[in-house]
């Protein structure tokens, strides 16, 4: 698997991977205003040069907020997902950053999983932030200290 940067090009085929993954997918807009405002994107590639994966991460003084990590749905479970999530934290430790911070929907078991096996903590939670089938969902706030790291 290789890793690019992600380019406008990518974005229509970003979004249908977002579409079929996610109950509540993110839009274009939002793929295009965060490539606009400069966050770090990063399309991920199999050996048929096919896309599988991205992700996109902001970076706030010396923490990274990792904005969003998808995998294609037909490969995920792979391991796939826990390479993007290193090469995110790599990149936070390539900038100098003391935390890695995200948001989970608490309904996400297989991501929460993921996060803590990757060595994230249990932060905190947000009431009520993400929409859900019926009204709001919870999101839990979860984190790396990469303090020690510096």
């Amino acid at each position: 698997m290789k890793s690019r940067e992600m380019e406008q090009h990518d974005i229509a085929e970003v979004v249908a991977i977002e579409q079929a993954a996610n109950q509540h997918p993110w839009s274009m807009k939002n793929f295009k205003d965060c490539l606009k405002a400069g966050h770090r994107a990063w399309v991920f590639i199999n050996d048929q040069q096919e896309l599988i994966g991205y992700t996109i991460v902001q970076q706030v003084v010396d923490e990274a907020h990792l904005l969003n990590i998808c995998v294609k749905p037909s490969l995920q479970g792979q391991g796939i997902g826990r390479k993007i999530l290193d090469h995110v934290i790599a990149f936070a430790n390539s900038v100098s950053s003391v935390l890695i911070v995200l948001e989970v929907r608490r309904s996400n078991d297989r991501a929460q999983q993921l996060y803590s096996q990757a060595g994230f903590n249990e932060m905190s939670v947000r009431k009520d932030y993400y929409p859900a089938e019926q009204g709001r969902e919870d999101a839990i706030l979860m984190g790396m200290d990469l303090s020690f790291l510096v």
